[in-house]
């Protein structure tokens, strides 16, 4: 039988299944449903949530909610499989709710000081298996995305697995995310693609925050993301995120107690 649990309150269960929470922050409507086993969640002090549908559909699953210092509400409807991972970094903000999707031992992580507009959509997976008849072999393997630091994701845009969105970028309407987006770009289209560089975005509204004209970057005061784009070449080395079949060999390995050697 599936536990479902309607707080954030500290929790723990026979079944290794567990919530890390201070009770420090703002919880509205949560629901967490959860099917297996060592399944974890940890929410930072001062995390606020006006919706949380969270749901564990397999074990060592594990769901990171942190800190909200802008005392923003936000919004999430996750489902998170075996071994997988979904990390929300501080100080994010939603307009609606956000949809988040990771299984197959995949990570989505979400940096600090993102901001969803609405419709937004993070999916590691298709959610149903694809074979090539002739091999039988999965064409569409879940993948990890990764959202970086102070990322505008405009109304409707969607990552999807492999995508990795550079810190300070802006995705554009409706726009599709399946692979590496450079920092501090404009990338919209399906799939998108990088329109403009060298850009940075604040939060202060065009139509409610004076002043009410914003000409130029003396009207707001600058975060601490206003960098130029970095080429591929220039960029530090990146983690190499693994394969389908590595994640079941590595998950093979914990099983049998192995060193995978």
């Amino acid at each position: 039988m599936p536990i479902t649990l309607t707080s954030l309150e500290p929790y723990e269960d026979e079944a290794g299944n567990r919530v890390e929470s201070s009770g420090s922050g703002q919880h509205g409507t949560v629901k967490i449903v959860i099917r297996g086993k060592n399944n974890r969640v940890v929410v930072a002090p001062g995390a606020m949530v006006s919706r949380l549908q969270l749901t564990f559909d397999a074990n060592n699953g594990t769901f990171y909610l942190g800190a909200n210092p802008r005392q923003s509400w936000t919004d999430y409807n996750v489902r998170i499989a075996e071994d997988s991972t979904v990390r929300i970094g501080d100080g994010v903000t939603t307009t609606t709710t956000v949809l988040i999707s990771a299984v197959e031992g995949t990570t989505v992580a979400v940096g600090n000081d993102v901001m969803f507009a609405s419709g937004n959509q993070l999916r590691g997976d298709d959610g149903h298996p694809i074979f090539d008849i002739r091999t039988g072999l999965r064409v569409n393997p879940a993948r990890d995305i990764t959202v970086g630091d102070h990322v505008w994701m405009g109304r409707e845009a969607v990552a999807l697995g492999g995508a990795d969105i550079g810190r300070g970028s802006v995705i554009g309407f409706r726009s599709l995310v399946k692979g590496r987006i450079p920092n501090n770009v404009i990338a919209a289209g399906t799939p998108a693609r990088v329109l403009r560089r060298d850009i940075a975005w604040e939060r202060p509204h065009l139509g409610f925050v004076k002043p009410y004209y914003k000409p130029d970057a003396s009207t707001v005061t600058k975060s601490a993301y206003w960098d130029l784009t970095e080429d591929e070449g220039d960029a530090a080395p990146r983690i190499i995120k693994r394969s389908l079949a590595g994640r079941v060999r590595a998950r093979a390995t914990r099983m049998l107690g192995g060193t995978g050697r």
